[in-house]
């Protein structure tokens, strides 16, 4: 095209021109291009890091739950739950605890009264008695010996929070169940009948002096002692087997449930005048 269409050949400086321009073209063309693929390598490495970082950290994170989870082994990490009262049982054991027994042992000895024994009234000095006695023995001093004693003397909350398939196949945990069983039985038998009874007799006697509710509470716990003794293994040595091996915050709960039958025929038998 440097040709005219005549043959008049073009100017050398205006040939220079046109050549020179030419080739700038070609090369501001080349620089652009290279300059997009440059953009473009460093937006994929940009990329390609902030892909790694996150598996990266991924990574971490799950072997981080990994290592805590094996850290956790033994250890009853109490779950939220959606329940409200099973909220308040995990948190306030021991307030819950106290609740659940005054108002079963007071229930179980209105049963007695008005169902069973069918009373025309009420004997509302008897349920004093046994809401007392279910306030500060079975809420109070109960909740002391078999949580907190019982959680220092046995490895319990290992056992107890494991699923039941694997509670038949632990040896140490089965050990431990049959022994605080053992000692449930113990105490109930040497403590829990005799305090009854000198409960009922700080009662029904109407006196103030302690020797007076001794004497007699001891007195009927040894006249009693045969027929009492027959039915309280009778009924707490498999009720023991199932309370102890349940969750740890659910134990007092569920031996309420066996006590609100026991202490209803306790009223019937043992707890009139």
């Amino acid at each position: 095209k440097l040709q005219s269409a005549d043959s008049h050949i073009m100017p050398t400086s205006l040939r220079l021109l046109v050549l020179l321009y030419c080739f700038s073209g070609n090369v501001l063309s080349f620089r652009c291009v290279g300059h997009t693929t440059y953009q473009r390598q460093r937006v994929c490495r940009s990329l390609l890091m902030e892909q790694q970082q996150k598996t990266s950290s991924k990574v971490d994170a799950e072997a981080m739950v990994f290592s805590d989870s094996e850290a956790m082994v033994g250890v009853v990490k109490p779950t939220k739950s959606k329940l409200p009262y099973v909220s308040f049982a995990q948190k306030y054991p021991f307030i819950n605890n106290v609740m659940i027994a005054t108002t079963k042992t007071a229930a179980a000895d209105l049963l007695a009264q008005v169902v069973i024994s069918q009373t025309d009234s009420v004997d509302w000095q008897r349920s004093f008695l046994f809401c007392l006695f279910g306030a500060l023995y079975l809420g109070g001093f109960q909740y002391f010996y078999q949580v907190n004693i019982f959680k220092r003397i046995f490895d319990i909350e290992s056992f107890t929070s494991q699923p039941w398939a694997d509670k038949v196949r632990d040896a140490s945990g089965l050990s431990a169940l049959a022994a605080q069983t053992a000692l449930d039985l113990t105490v109930l038998t040497f403590v829990y009948l005799p305090t009854f009874y000198v409960f009922k007799a700080a009662v029904f006697s109407g006196t103030l002096d302690p020797a007076v509710w001794t004497n007699s509470g001891f007195g009927s716990y040894q006249s009693n002692f045969a027929k009492d003794e027959v039915d309280l293994i009778r009924v707490w040595l498999p009720a023991d087997l199932v309370c102890f091996s349940v969750p740890l915050y659910l134990r007092l709960p569920v031996r309420h449930v066996v006590s609100f039958v026991w202490t209803a025929y306790l009223s019937f038998a043992r707890g009139g005048h």
